[in-house]
């Protein structure tokens, strides 16, 4: 088996779940959230699935309760749509990459000083 077959398998499990999250699962606590990644074990039996939602930390949680819940449900639909040998267990985790990255960007913000327009333009127009 190549190394490349778990990153194609994710690629498929995430557009698959997505397309799950649109039109089957009617859940509200799914609203607003997103599949920002999947990661297949070298098997393919094992996926870790990486949600985001916008919203407070508490309608986080509710989404990810929400996705445990339908789990099942979600990989009954797997087995049923794609040609795979096994279905993977699904384990879903919060993705707080988007959060670290506003994090990084404010803390850069407040480290480097605005300069006012007319400073730009001015140090701009000398150069």
């Amino acid at each position: 088996m190549t190394r490349y077959r778990p990153t194609r398998v994710g690629e498929l499990l995430q557009a698959e779940i997505a397309h799950l999250l649109l039109r089957q699962l009617k859940d509200p606590r799914l609203s607003m959230t997103t599949i920002s990644r999947v990661e297949v074990s070298s098997d393919l039996r094992h996926a870790c699935i990486y949600i985001s939602r916008i919203g407070s930390e508490g309608e986080q949680r509710a989404a990810l309760q929400g996705f445990e819940h339908a789990a099942g449900f979600i990989r009954g639909q797997l087995g049923k749509h794609l040609k795979l040998r096994y279905t993977p267990e699904l384990t879903f985790r919060l993705d707080t990459t988007i959060a670290y990255g506003v994090r990084i960007s404010r803390i850069l913000h407040d480290l480097i000083p605005v300069l006012p327009v007319e400073q730009v333009e001015s140090d701009t127009s000398h150069a």
